[in-house]
């Protein structure tokens, strides 16, 4: 009797592993840590993407205001190549890995800079005669990138 009483426990301490109950509630878990943690990287990474961008035409802004020092104040050279030679490591380059600087034109009193994100989002810093400067944001192609919008300003 006491041998049979002694061969139950020591059977119960041999089984090992985990219920399926106890298995499921971890599955459970990990797919709510998800369901939560995927929609918050992914709005990361959009933000990233417009970052890049924003940094792309501040650089070009940077740019061009240096070709207006050098020329007595004249935008009239403000284009891409140009940019790019004051600031050699402005993209210029059409890219789909990288936010590239896609338009840039100058007056003698005005120019405007653009520059596209990866997905397809155009940052644009205009700066008016009266010396005003504004910023659009355009998303063409998923009308979601500007804040949630096709358009706005940064």
């Amino acid at each position: 009797m006491f041998s049979d009483r002694l061969q139950r426990v020591g059977h119960s301490r041999d089984e090992s592993g985990y219920s399926l109950i106890e298995l499921l509630v971890v599955i459970l878990i990990i797919g709510v840590l998800a369901t939560i943690a995927i929609p918050s990287f992914l709005n990361q990474k959009n933000k990233a993407v417009g970052a890049q961008a924003k940094e792309v035409a501040a650089m070009a802004r940077t740019a061009a205001e240096t070709i207006a020092t050098d020329n007595g104040g004249s935008y009239t050279k403000v284009k891409p190549s140009e940019l790019n030679k004051v600031e050699p490591t402005l993209r210029i380059a059409s890219s789909t890995t990288d936010a590239y600087l896609s338009s840039a034109t100058g007056t003698a009193t005005e120019y405007t800079v653009t520059a596209t994100a990866t997905n397809g989002d155009e940052l644009t810093i205009s700066r008016s005669t009266a010396g005003a400067i504004t910023r659009t944001c355009v998303s063409p192609i998923n009308k979601k990138g500007c804040n949630g919008g096709e358009n706005s300003s940064w």
